[in-house]
């Protein structure tokens, strides 16, 4: 006998969250996450022991604006979506391009991978170096929260049951900026990260005003040290010899890699 799913998909995000308030429930916006995490042996439905919220149709959770200066992304903005928005930047457009196959990214959102809360999210290390901020709504109200307090390990977050993520805010950086993304996996795309990285710098005269990097799938949440990057701030361009292995040796100590096992 098949089980019963109680789901919902209400018209605006208040009666959504109306509902949130009164019951804790399961929310599912393009649910490729969701349906992997409940999969059962081939043949049976998704066990779900929660009610079901559907999002993914709320148009208040689907739109792409500035807002003095920053960028605000609908946290139920689909990849594709997203790629062909003019407002997104050509570093994250370059990462959605290396996830999944495109029937994938037709489904999955960016508020679905932050909230996944995977080592190997494609996303996270860029949204780490942007320094992403993440709104999020209840019938109490908003409150604002940064990515890396949000994800505290694999699939744990900063949410409370009543609230959704709404907006993924992207604070305004100078257009002398350079941001980077580059994973490692068994192919180009349609693959987990075995290795991600993104990184961040703006260079003035030779010298680095600014500079962030963060790595994914290497422990249970990004890796960023603010330590390590406030050591750079200052130092001309190209970097000493020795100021790079510095670097590379504080990062491995952080990582638990010893220079054996680096090059191992």
């Amino acid at each position: 006998m098949v089980e019963k799913i109680t789901a919902y998909r209400f018209e605006c995000l208040d009666e959504t969250l109306s509902q949130l308030n009164r019951e804790d429930c399961a929310i599912i916006a393009g649910g490729t996450d969701v349906m992997v995490l409940h999969k059962s042996r081939r043949g049976v439905p998704p066990k779900i022991l929660k009610p079901i919220v559907f999002i993914n149709h709320l148009s208040e959770l689907k739109q792409v604006y500035q807002h003095h200066k920053d960028l605000h992304i609908g946290a139920c903005c689909t990849y594709s979506e997203l790629l062909e928005n003019p407002l997104i930047p050509f570093a994250l457009k370059n990462a959605i391009k290396t996830i999944a196959a495109p029937a994938i990214r037709n489904r999955g959102t960016l508020g679905g991978n932050i909230c996944n809360a995977s080592p190997a999210g494609d996303m996270l290390p860029l949204l780490y170096v942007y320094n992403a901020k993440l709104l999020l709504r209840s019938v109490n109200g908003d409150r604002m929260v940064a990515i890396s307090d949000f994800i505290q390990g694999p699939r744990r977050v900063q949410r409370f049951h009543n609230e959704i993520v709404t907006e993924i805010i992207q604070p305004f950086v100078l257009e002398d900026s350079h941001v980077v993304f580059e994973k490692v996996g068994n192919r180009n795309a349609d693959a987990i990260a075995k290795v991600s990285f993104a990184g961040f710098i703006r260079i003035s005269k030779d010298r680095i005003d600014d500079i962030r990097f963060a790595f994914g799938a290497v422990v249970p949440t990004m890796v960023r040290s603010i330590d390590i990057e406030k050591k750079l701030v200052g130092k001309t361009i190209p970097l000493a010899d020795a100021d790079i292995a510095a670097i590379v040796a504080a990062r491995l100590h952080m990582l638990g890699w010893s220079p054996v096992n680096a090059r191992s």
